[in-house]
């Protein structure tokens, strides 16, 4: 392994959680480069839901968990979160970046009240003040992890950013605070004295472990596809879910990330407003989301669904790279009679097989689809399986499989055909 990174090729949502929990057995760290808790990763483990917004899958294999610089890191969420896993027996190793920005209270306000601002032209965001933390990065007046384990420093910064957005939210949006200053002053601090102790150079940590010849995973959180610059902007997330946004995140050169894994799911979602070329509705896409239990780790909304996008594919392999594919929740297509898979659109007349740069062309498109027999996976045949491998899948399956790898000219490795574990088929 030595070095592997896991992407989201779609809108997010596509099981990266359980792909890196099942990687996670052979790494010796695990590291989440960018997001917040804005995004969330499931993982089943012989029955047992875990959920988890901040802390890499990793965690609860109890391997080494870092978080680096380029995660937006809410206190209050992780606190919860390590909380939950101790509670179940699993020690969290973890160690925290000291540039990571911090999430406080002010920047939730902001995040509800810009949404509401915008009324039905609203982006759809979690509101869990990710763009705002994100905004206060780069306007450089965020407050990072740095100063919340030092309380003279995080006053100071506090003083001068709380009243700034009391002012702000009042005049802008309209919105009054139901906190004080010295309530956040108070428990922030509480919580950076707690957290002292997992404060580590992320970047110099992580080279080292790859100089070692350690195996480091890399995941990051949301999809290719909300892609603050090559996503459908503006609906898209404040961070960069791609590869490149991993050197970054983490501080590593480009050169020492050898796998890159895109992770597809074997039809599309997307939570939240913008454009979805494949977009199924009526009862066809409740029947699609029920079986593929298509709402939100974080929110809980029911995610909207349609077929598979290869014209997506195609660019989120163009930014990432992708070595590899994994095919996750095969299974949720069973039984259906018919599927179908959009090879390419009809866009003002004309075929593409790309995606759109922008969505006033992504709106117009046609998806021009491809259309494949259905397949059966009961419980029966997934024992088998288990049993014998990727070999024991129906042939329709099979045909569907290789038309995504021929067509990506990417090799898939793994399907994942249940949401436990070990669901997986190793090709």
């Amino acid at each position: 392994m030595n070095s592997t990174l896991v992407i989201g090729s779609q809108f997010g949502d596509e099981g990266k959680g359980k792909i890196v929990d099942y990687l996670a057995e052979k790494a010796d760290c695990v590291v989440r480069y960018q997001g917040g808790n804005n995004a969330g990763h499931t993982v089943v483990v012989n029955g047992k839901i875990f959920k988890l917004h901040l802390l890499p899958s990793g965690t609860i294999r109890k391997k080494n968990s870092f978080i680096g610089a380029g995660v937006a890191l809410d206190p209050r969420v992780l606190k919860q979160e390590i909380a939950s896993l101790e509670k179940e027996g699993i020690k969290v190793n973890l160690h925290i970046d000291p540039r990571c920005h911090i999430v406080l209270p002010y920047h939730n306000i902001i995040d509800i009240g810009k949404e509401e601002a915008l009324k039905e032209k609203n982006i759809g965001t979690t509101r869990r003040g990710m763009g705002p933390c994100y905004s206060d990065r780069a306007s450089r007046i965020g407050i990072r992890f740095d100063d919340l384990v030092a309380e003279k420093r995080f006053k100071e910064k506090l003083d001068w950013n709380f009243p700034y957005y009391v002012d702000l939210c009042k005049k802008v949006l309209g919105k009054t605070f139901d906190f004080t200053q010295e309530e956040v002053f108070q428990e922030y601090v509480s919580l950076g004295k707690e957290f002292k102790k997992y404060l580590t150079d992320v970047s110099i940590a992580v080279n080292n472990c790859l100089d070692k010849g350690k195996n480091v995973l890399f995941e990051g959180a949301q999809g290719t596809l909300l892609d603050n610059d090559f996503g459908t902007y503006p609906f898209v997330t404040s961070s960069h879910p791609t590869s490149g946004a991993a050197t970054t995140g983490v501080g590593v050169a480009p050169q020492k990330l050898k796998t890159v894994i895109g992770i597809v799911k074997a039809y599309t979602t997307r939570v939240g407003a913008g454009p979805f070329p494949t977009e199924l509705k009526g009862e066809e896409a409740n029947t699609l989301r029920n079986a593929g239990n298509e709402f939100g780790t974080t929110t809980g909304r029911p995610r909207r669904v349609g077929w598979l996008d290869l014209p997506l594919l195609r660019l989120s392999n163009r930014l990432n790279g992708f070595t590899e594919l994994t095919i996750t929740k095969l299974d949720v297509l069973s039984g259906m009679k018919k599927l179908f898979i959009a090879d390419s659109y009809t866009l003002e007349g004309n075929k593409v097989f790309e995606f759109p740069y922008a969505n006033h062309l992504v709106e117009k498109v046609t998806p021009n689809y491809v259309e494949f027999e259905g397949f059966t996976l009961e419980e029966k045949n997934k024992e088998n399986l288990r049993e014998k491998g990727f070999s024991a899948l129906p042939y329709t399956a099979k045909k569907y499989l290789s038309f995504i790898e021929n067509k990506i000219n990417v090799p898939i490795k793994m399907v994942s055909f249940g949401a436990e574990r070990n669901d997986l088929l190793k090709k």
